[in-house]
């Protein structure tokens, strides 16, 4: 079940709808719970389950899954972290994080269960230019999270040794039995002193005070995917804050905005551009210079004849997604000139007469303006 994408995992077709979705969770959620099933692995097959659920029956990631394929919308790359510190894996993707300052938030939240817990996810918000959102991007960026504490391996444990918490024996709530004219109500909650773990310290750590954690600043080698677009959520597995000791990381979440371009326009994987000429060269057809958005340069012809706002089309200058190009769409702006020499003056004046005394009937503007009225003799 761990090979394949989120669809094989939920064993659906691309097109099932809300209802197939939850149907095929709720049956494979119910096989595979540990609780239930005994087999070998039938844990790691329930967190697949768990999450490619979690992707589908959400629209918006489930658009972005569907965008972005299975490699890259899970583990697009493989990050690496510098400066020490006992953290690895995960995969991911960064941008200029120049202005931003410290803008990171946690998710979830909720009630306590007993037991380590996984560490909290983090998301970032971050701002990418254009051209980087077209060709794709490696990037450094720095992150501040939260790691095992180095002195005692995230134990909290001067000894990195633990002990059954005395007050709950270990199992990490308290049971507390009230009374009412309704009957007898028992509440558990979360053990006041080992905090719902079950295990204390042998010895208090005393660099963490006991948390097993430290806040730390790291460099992370991301890559920005060619084809990602503002409003797309990236994740970095394991790069979230420290879980308890014996727990999972969480995950660090990266939501994308790309920022305006001042000649370039995205429209799904197509680009589009707009170029001016003159009447002149709309009636004869002329060359462009065209610099791409990659800054390579391209010699557009534009045929004789074209009309105002026509799109020429470049086949594969687009949004480079999933291996496949977009096409990059120019618009031709035809621009009047405000003045003219004489010289040229003359020679528009020489065209005027021509058209009129080609058609005998309003010339070249008789089709645009309606032709001539006739007087009535």
């Amino acid at each position: 079940m761990g090979a394949g994408n989120y669809y094989d995992i939920l064993g659906v077709a691309r097109n099932a709808d809300e209802k197939e979705i939850k149907k095929a969770y709720r049956n494979l959620a119910r096989k595979y719970h540990p609780d239930i099933c005994k087999e070998p692995g039938a844990e790691e097959k329930f967190k697949e389950i768990n999450e490619a659920y979690s992707v589908l029956s959400d629209e918006q990631k489930k658009a972005q899954y569907d965008n972005m394929g299975h490699e890259t919308y899970t583990n697009a790359s493989k990050g690496s972290y510098t400066g020490g510190g006992g953290f690895s894996g995960g995969g991911g993707f960064s941008a200029d994080f120049s202005g931003f300052g410290d803008i990171f938030d946690f998710f979830g939240g909720g009630h306590r269960q007993s037991g380590p817990q996984p560490g909290s996810d983090l998301l970032m918000r971050i701002q990418i230019r254009l051209e980087d959102a077209v060709s794709g991007i490696d990037r450094d960026i720095e992150v501040m999270h939260t790691e095992p504490c180095p002195a005692c391996s995230g134990s909290g444990s001067e000894t990195k040794r633990l002990n059954t918490c005395p007050r709950c024996g270990g199992t990490g709530q308290m049971r507390q039995v009230s009374h009412s004219s309704f009957g007898q109500f028992v509440h558990m909650t979360p053990c006041v002193q080992c905090g719902g773990k079950g295990k204390i310290p042998e010895k208090t750590c005393r660099e963490c005070h006991g948390s097993g954690h430290t806040r730390v600043k790291r460099k992370v080698s991301v890559h920005i995917p060619a084809g990602i677009d503002s409003g797309m959520r990236l994740r970095m597995e394991g790069y979230g804050e420290a879980g308890d000791y014996g727990a999972a990381n969480g995950d660090l979440f990266i939501e994308v905005h790309v920022q305006p371009h001042n000649r370039f326009s995205r429209s799904g994987d197509n680009l589009e551009t707009m170029i001016e000429i003159s009447p002149a060269q709309a009636v004869l057809g002329t060359s462009v210079d065209l610099e791409t958005i990659d800054n390579r340069h391209i010699d557009l012809k534009v045929p004789a004849g074209v009309q105002f706002n026509t799109a020429l089309k470049i086949a594969g200058e687009g949004v480079k997604r999933r291996g496949k190009h977009g096409d990059l769409l120019v618009r031709v702006r035809i621009i009047t000139p405000k003045s003219v020499s004489g010289e040229q003056k003359e020679l528009y004046q020489k065209l005027v007469e021509l058209e009129g005394s080609s058609s005998g009937s309003g010339g070249f503007f008789s089709g645009i303006m309606g032709g001539k009225k006739k007087t009535k003799k």
